[in-house]
């Protein structure tokens, strides 16, 4: 219950304590997919068709969060920024109009995809083995989006307040009820897909119970309160979140056309393609994730130290940011060379697709130390209240190097160049990014400094 001094001058330390927390949240939030395609994938006689389908699933599963995202680390920055500012009336505004706006993107979220779910999961390549399985599981994941997408954007407050560790605590205990209840529902009730999608909802209900009980305890530093609702601060929320939305949102647009791209020239072998990409991806998570507890956990100190404006403690946090980052990224880049053919033989006995997956993954980990540039600096942009320059970086990257090299590698070689789309992506967006961030970053600190009084919306 005791919250970390955002301010405080030891901010290695500071910078410690939030990420790594935040860093374990994410590693284990991942385990919510990855455990699903593990079990699922092993399930007897229609393992790889499942498999295949959950594929075709997950973009919608990871548009559905983006939601929490928009709101969560739209509105944790500024939260962050009034506390900095010791204006702790302006930061419960902001944390009742992130909450209204979290209810109201979770009940049109299930509309919209109860709407359209048959010709989305077409769109996303589904094919006629594989619809049957993708619609059981959708169908009952986005029932529980309520509990995700609040659960997403109000842990980003629990963070921003200093409480790393309930932060932590809120997606582990959700975690270890999804690892618990998927053998049980999917094997020992004979649930399958179904099964695995019912595991995730009632693990995002427990997550959803937990932040919303710290949140209105007493001992709660900042208590989320109802009334004090403003457009202006929820327009405010939307412009610095549409960037961290985005660069998730983005990533449901990736793997739709990666899919479709497979789909479209793997022939008879699409769907042995896209399980592989799914694995591929499944690993690649399991360092992006953490990487973005790195990025997005650290931005309270950011966030307090500009509206304190503090710029030395923005600085020094910053290098610890991108320290903590390349030092992870290239941990991890080992691992990979070791655990790649074991984690794809969790998945799956298929020897086709595993000996795909290795490939893959080692594709994928080309530009994994460069990638932790573009989170870094992106990410510390989104921190300092200066959204435009996230939003275009995390754009480029995404619908322009990765997207275009997807769509245009297949024309001239064969279906497994759309894997190299990933290291293009990620060494280019990070070269542009650090150019952009050493440009603007002084500018921006300096133009902080000269204001002697700045409203949120200056901010």
């Amino acid at each position: 219950m005791k919250a970390l001094d955002l301010g405080n001058k030891r901010v290695f330390s500071t910078v410690l304590k939030l990420t790594l927390p935040a860093m374990l949240a994410q590693f284990v939030s991942v385990l919510y997919s990855i455990v699903d395609r593990m079990y699922v994938g092993n399930i007897e006689g229609t393992g790889d068709v499942a498999l295949t389908a959950l594929g075709v699933c997950a973009p919608v599963a990871t548009l559905l969060t983006s939601f929490g995202s928009l709101v969560g680390l739209g509105g944790a920055p500024l939260f962050a920024m009034s506390m900095g500012e010791g204006d702790e009336n302006k930061a419960k505004k902001i944390l009742s109009n992130a909450f209204v706006m979290l209810l109201g993107f979770s009940a049109l979220t299930v509309v919209l995809v109860f709407a359209t779910m048959d010709p989305l999961l077409t769109t996303f390549g589904a094919s006629e083995a594989t619809f049957g399985y993708a619609k059981s599981y959708l169908s009952v994941y986005a029932a529980g989006t309520f509990f995700s997408v609040l659960t997403v954007g109000l842990n980003q407050f629990i963070i921003a307040e200093g409480y790393s560790g309930i932060g932590m605590a809120t997606t582990l205990a959700g975690a270890l009820f999804n690892i618990a209840l998927d053998p049980l529902f999917i094997f020992v009730f004979d649930m399958h897909v179904v099964g695995a999608a019912l595991a995730t909802v009632v693990s995002q209900l427990v997550s959803f119970v937990f932040v919303i009980v710290f949140l209105t305890l007493k001992g709660t530093k900042c208590r989320l309160s109802l009334g004090g609702y403003d457009l202006k601060i929820m327009l405010r929320i939307i412009r610095l979140g549409v960037s961290p939305f985005l660069i998730v949102a983005t990533d449901s647009i990736i793997i739709v056309f990666s899919n479709m791209t497979l789909k479209m020239h793997g022939g008879t072998a699409a769907d042995t393609w896209i399980s592989t990409l799914t694995v591929v991806q499944a690993f690649m998570s399991m360092i992006t994730m953490p990487m973005l507890g790195i990025s997005t956990g650290s931005q309270p100190v950011i966030s307090f130290n500009y509206g304190a404006r503090n710029a030395e403690l923005i600085k020094k946090g910053e290098k610890c940011i991108l320290s903590m980052c390349v030092a992870f990224t290239a941990i991890m880049f080992g691992v990979s060379f070791v655990a790649a053919r074991p984690f794809a033989s969790l998945f799956t006995d298929d020897k086709v697709v595993i000996e795909n997956s290795v490939w893959g993954i080692r594709v994928f980990m080309i530009g994994i130390i460069p990638l932790a540039f573009q989170y870094t600096f992106v990410d510390g942009m989104t921190a300092l209240g200066q959204p435009q320059f996230a939003i275009v970086l995390s754009l480029t990257r995404k619908l322009v190097l990765y997207l275009g090299a997807t769509l245009i590698l297949p024309l001239f070689l064969d279906v497994s160049s759309v894997f190299y789309a990933e290291p293009i992506a990620d060494i280019g967006g990070a070269l542009l990014s650090t150019t952009v961030f050493l440009i603007f970053f002084p500018k921006i600190l300096k133009k902080r400094a000269a204001i002697k009084s700045e409203t949120l919306g200056a901010a």
